[in-house]
């Protein structure tokens, strides 16, 4: 049976892979030329609150903090669940730590207002440091 995993884990998880991404990611565009374009800002000159996430997870992981958040402040808030949930995963996986207990209603309302807000902060953020202010 497939263990499920929690939002945070999954946040973990998804950062982990992003870290993975960031080191790559540079060899991958010098070589092909490619990007990823924000689809937002292309379409509409407007970025998006995740604007600045490719750049900001690359500096990251090259150790580059300071231009890390100027670029996106949201990745060092990724960065620090995925330091706390793989090791945890990794615990779960060896039988050290149990399943996680599921959320109750109120609490995921709660996460998703906070979610929602971070998303907003974000976004001000990104027009804000792109002269949309």
């Amino acid at each position: 049976m497939r263990k499920q995993l929690s939002v945070p884990e999954r946040i973990g998880a998804l950062g982990a892979g992003i870290a993975v991404a960031g080191a790559f990611w540079p060899m991958f565009t010098a070589s092909t030329g490619l990007g990823a374009p924000c689809l937002l800002r292309t379409f509409t000159g407007v970025p998006c609150p995740a604007c600045g996430l490719t750049t900001a997870a690359v500096e990251l992981v090259h150790g580059h903090v300071v231009a890390s958040a100027a670029a996106n402040p949201a990745i060092l808030g990724v960065a620090a669940m995925t330091a706390v949930t793989v090791p945890l995963l990794l615990l779960r996986q060896v039988g050290v730590v149990g399943a996680p207990v599921p959320w109750s209603g109120r609490a995921r309302s709660r996460m998703g207002w906070v979610m929602l807000v971070a998303a907003a902060m974000s976004w001000a953020f990104q027009l804000h440091r792109l002269g949309y202010s």
